[in-house]
């Protein structure tokens, strides 16, 4: 793509200083001849080509990268008027006291000096058309280069911050499970023998798979599930889990842990009232380019346990959805005295 940008800067430059030569070149054969008039414009063409050159290749870039555009301003009147007068004195060069008297027909007898100082002043336009037409080209070029660069920086940017958001994920879930399997080993081997080779395909696909800005559906479905499972290991029978899976397109991409915060948060603040279970209740449904996901938990402010860290999950996620999903998602949360549900819709076109 610079490569192609570069190509038709160039491209346009070529253009623009053969058709500028072209037209002094037919200026000049109205009045010399066609060796004259051909020197002359090349040697107006060499002039206006290094100038410009000198100020919108070498002085402008230096400016725009030093914030000194004061200083820009004074040295582009200096390269004018410079560009000015080496096209007057080409003239007069060239001119006799016929081109002269041809030029001024109201004076009968023009000086070389005067006819030097009113084809500068005449020459001012022209020398300000030129400069300000290379300037703008490379002011453009500059431009799209900062642009470019703003553009890279931004998305290293938000892939630093997806990647600390991720990283909030993996470490809260693994001392959870890695400190309840520690538990079980003192009285349940098989159980946390179980729950150890579950957790190793949840660590399996963190480590080899989340590296990728997006997974194909059907091994975030599965991931899921797995951290369902390890949950319900968890739980035993403490809790009624419940969830309901359909998946039309597994080959559908997704951004991996999206929605790992919300099974966890859910899983975290699930309430226990005295002889009542307490339940989760999930639900994934994937049609056409759209998945809805839904989970619910039992929840009560009575037994709410106090923590510093409250909502951090769904700040996560809402984080995420803006910057991975933009404009292609819905959020919807619902709290009641008796039940905490989040709903989430994705587009994964």
């Amino acid at each position: 793509m610079i490569a192609i940008n570069k190509n038709r800067h160039w491209i346009f430059l070529v253009f623009f200083w053969s058709l500028l030569g072209i037209t002094i070149w037919a200026q000049m054969i109205e009045d010399y001849d066609f060796l004259t008039a051909t020197i002359q414009a090349i040697l107006v063409l060499i002039s206006s080509a290094v100038l410009a050159h000198i100020l919108s290749d070498v002085i402008l870039p230096k400016a725009l990268k030093q914030n000194k555009m004061s200083s820009f301003a004074v040295q582009s009147v200096v390269v004018v008027l410079l560009l000015a007068f080496c096209l007057s004195l080409i003239y007069i060069v060239f001119s006799d006291s016929v081109i002269r008297r041809k030029a001024y027909p109201e004076e009968t007898d023009v000086d070389s000096l005067h006819f030097l100082w009113s084809r500068f002043y005449g020459n001012i336009p022209s020398a300000i058309l030129i400069c300000g037409t290379a300037c703008g080209l490379r002011f453009y070029q500059e431009h799209n280069v900062i642009e470019r660069n703003h553009a890279q920086l931004q998305q290293v940017h938000l892939e630093a911050q997806i990647k600390i958001l991720q990283d909030q994920i993996n470490p809260h879930l693994m001392f959870n499970v890695l400190n309840h399997i520690h538990i079980l080993m003192q009285s349940n081997v098989k159980l946390a023998s179980d729950l150890l080779v579950q957790f190793s395909d949840i660590l399996r696909y963190q480590l080899y798979e989340c590296n990728k800005e997006y997974v194909p559906l059907h091994l975030e479905i599965k991931y899921l599930k797995d951290l369902i499972a390890v949950e319900e290991t968890r739980w035993g029978n403490e809790l009624e889990v419940k969830s309901k899976w359909n998946i039309e397109d597994g080959q559908l991409q997704i951004v991996p842990l999206l929605l790992v915060p919300l099974i966890e948060n859910a899983f975290k603040h699930v309430s226990r009232l005295p002889n009542q279970k307490g339940y989760v209740h999930l639900s994934c449904e994937q049609i056409n380019h759209q998945l809805n996901f839904k989970i619910e938990n039992s929840y009560t402010e009575q037994y709410k346990i106090p923590s510093k860290n409250q909502g951090l999950g769904l700040e996560n996620v809402k984080k995420r959805l803006e910057i991975q999903y933009p404009e292609k998602y819905k959020l919807d949360i619902h709290k009641t005295d008796s039940d905490f549900t989040v709903e989430v819709v994705l587009d994964l076109k």
